[in-house]
């Protein structure tokens, strides 16, 4: 589909228009328009080889009347309406011959990043340019926020609508290729997410082409919902999405997808759109291995199970429930989609042994049950997050998790996140604590403009805090320029605080090379709670590693004496000692507490600790 450059100058072009009985390719050539006709093929395909160079600008004439941008542009240089690109994808000389892609989950870590945010200039070379502090933090995997075109200046991502082709605000496409291709030069993957349930505001012309492309009879709260089992108009329109996402991994050498809120791919077909993309962007990828990641809110278990079970065959699934539950520990108020958490430690543990928690129980929220069994699955498939896009913009003012809580807490928490054995993902800046929010915002017309902020301030208004702020204050929630400019990283920051980047960077290293904490095998890990804010991880060690002691303490502190919990008696003749502590004044703490001698133990309070068993010194 779409423009597809040929030898000699010419091009094919290829678009599925059944509801039209005639489509020309438009030139928009200097001083002048020209119209090229293409020929109707089967099942309402328009193809045809034309003498049109790489390079040219142009859009689709239909049925003789309005002309319209390519919907598998490859680029679209003035945006959403403007004309369409021809852009040679083989030009690119790719230097990543060599790398072979990632293999499985297992000891990644990943990085959420805003291409237009990440840096000052907000460009896919700026974001380049960064790309070696990520290696030296411990990045293994690079994630995208979604680049298809969106209509403005600025969007945070999800409201695109020309899905092949790059955004132009960031740069050219090659630009993108050269992103792709330093991840690659330094060891790290990159992968992209992409939205197929929906498709933004502003800009959408697929209707134009045909209105099967759409299907009404299932809800969406973001628009109206893609089609991929209703009538004959399925076919071509799982079509469309399917040659997407083997695009960013055929094209642009993407290592993989994140597949935004697959609840929402709405298919009764005996073949879920969601195992299509999977097994059809891996047959794309070729002999390079890539990685398919689900959002998927119910955290329903049949996207990761293998297809052979019957599942889509995912290899792994973000889960809310751990950063829901620490958001409530860290700040103490359970509120809309919050209520059903406590944020007690009971909640944290459970999430660290069973990688959820809703796994089939009464939701209040949602008023029926949530979730599905996740507890025999691998914990390397499950991705944990303390923030990410959503859970940063999906709150008033779009704080970091340090200003809403303590810093103390929040390095106690980052500690445990970081060491669980469930894939851990880092937002950008997190690593750094950085003070920038990350806001909701978007550039449409006027109009449009004051009905998504309409629409932004009723959705906060879920969250008694944020109802009473708004009405208060007569607050309104930017979604402008403002919040734009705001959410933008300062990275001065990451050398102002160089204790939370320390911090990340230890626990990372734990988590890469201690032999024992770097397993990820829950057969090894075993836990209990302490106290309705404390608990106890232990990491049992083979041969002569010894094993690892994880504690966490968000009240007070405690004097571990009498403490009959085994979990806490180290081996025979060993005795614990501290590998890390959360209040260390190297991550900017208040001081490590020593270990009282004769096995007693005290649990600062806001405090992680990290200890490793040791022979014991004879006296």
């Amino acid at each position: 589909m779409g423009a597809i450059p040929q030898a000699e100058g010419r091009t094919r072009f290829r678009v599925w228009a059944p509801e039209r009985r005639r489509v020309d390719v438009c030139l928009l050539e200097p001083g002048c328009l020209r119209y090229l006709p293409l020929e109707r093929l089967a099942g309402g395909y328009f193809e045809a080889v034309l003498p049109v160079p790489v390079g040219a600008l142009y859009k689709y004439r239909l049925d003789s009347g309005d002309v319209f941008p390519d919907p598998c542009s490859r680029f679209q240089p003035e945006g959403p309406h403007g004309p369409s690109r021809v852009v040679d994808p083989q030009r690119f000389l790719w230097k990543d011959r060599g790398w072979r892609g990632l293999s499985s989950m297992r000891g990644h870590v990943f990085y959420e990043l805003h291409v237009g945010t990440f840096t000052p200039e907000g460009t896919y070379a700026a974001a380049a340019a960064r790309l070696p502090h990520l290696k030296e933090l411990g990045i293994t995997v690079v994630e995208l926020m979604p680049l298809h075109t969106f209509p403005g200046r600025f969007n945070w991502g999800y409201d695109g609508v020309t899905l092949f082709a790059p955004c132009a605000v960031y740069g050219e496409p090659d630009d993108l290729r050269r992103l792709v291709d330093e991840a690659h030069r330094l060891g790290l993957g990159i992968i992209l997410d992409v939205v197929y349930n929906h498709l933004g505001p502003d800009g959408n012309y697929l209707s134009q082409f045909s209105k099967g492309y759409f299907n009404p009879k299932y809800p969406n709260e973001w628009g109206d919902p893609t089609n991929f089992d209703d009538g004959e108009a399925a076919g071509p329109s799982r079509d469309f999405f399917v040659q997407n996402a083997c695009l960013w991994v055929s094209e642009y050498h993407f290592d993989g997808l994140r597949l935004d809120a697959t609840q929402s791919l709405y298919d009764a077909s005996p073949r879920h759109i969601v195992t299509e993309l999977v097994e059809k962007t891996r047959e794309a990828a070729g002999s390079r291995n890539i990685l398919l990641i689900a959002e998927n809110e119910p955290q329903d278990v049949k996207v990761v199970t293998p297809t052979a079970q019957g599942g889509n065959g995912a290899d792994s699934l973000w889960v809310d429930d751990f950063h829901h539950s620490a958001r409530v520990a860290a700040m103490g108020r359970s509120e809309a989609y919050l209520m059903d958490y406590q944020g007690t430690a009971q909640e944290l543990l459970s999430c660290a042994l069973r990688n959820s928690l809703y796994q089939g129980q009464y939701y209040r929220w949602q008023k029926k049950r949530r979730g599905s069994p996740l507890l025999h699955t691998p914990p390397e498939h499950i991705v944990f997050y303390l923030q990410n896009h959503d859970q940063l913009a999906n709150t008033l003012r779009g704080q970091r998790l340090h200003l809403c809580a303590s810093s103390a807490r929040a390095r106690a928490l980052t500690t445990l996140f970081l060491l669980l054995p469930q894939t851990p993902m880092v937002f950008m800046g997190q690593e750094f604590f950085a003070s920038s929010p990350f806001l909701y915002f978007v550039d449409h017309k006027p109009e449009l403009q004051k009905l998504v902020h309409k629409g932004r301030n009723a959705f906060l208004s879920q969250f008694p805090s944020a109802q009473q702020a708004l009405e208060a204050e007569g607050h309104q929630v930017p979604i402008g320029e403002e919040a734009f400019q705001a959410s933008k990283l300062n990275w001065s920051e990451r050398e102002r605080n160089r204790d939370a980047l320390a911090l990340h960077q230890d626990l990372l290293r734990l988590r890469r090379e201690d032999p024992v904490l770097s397993a990820q095998d829950p057969s090894r890990l075993a836990g209990a709670v302490l106290s309705p804010t404390a608990l106890v991880l232990r990491y049992f060690g083979t041969g002569q590693e010894g094993d690892r002691l994880l504690l966490l303490n968000l009240g007070t502190g405690m004097d571990l004496e009498p403490c009959p919990e085994p979990l806490l008696a180290p081996m025979a003749g060993n005795i614990w000692r501290p590998l890390l502590s959360s209040e260390h004044v190297r991550y900017g703490g208040m001081g490590a507490p020593a270990l009282p001698e004769a096995g007693r133990m005290y649990l600062p309070g806001q405090t992680a600790l990290v200890l490793t068993s040791d022979e014991e010194t004879p006296p």
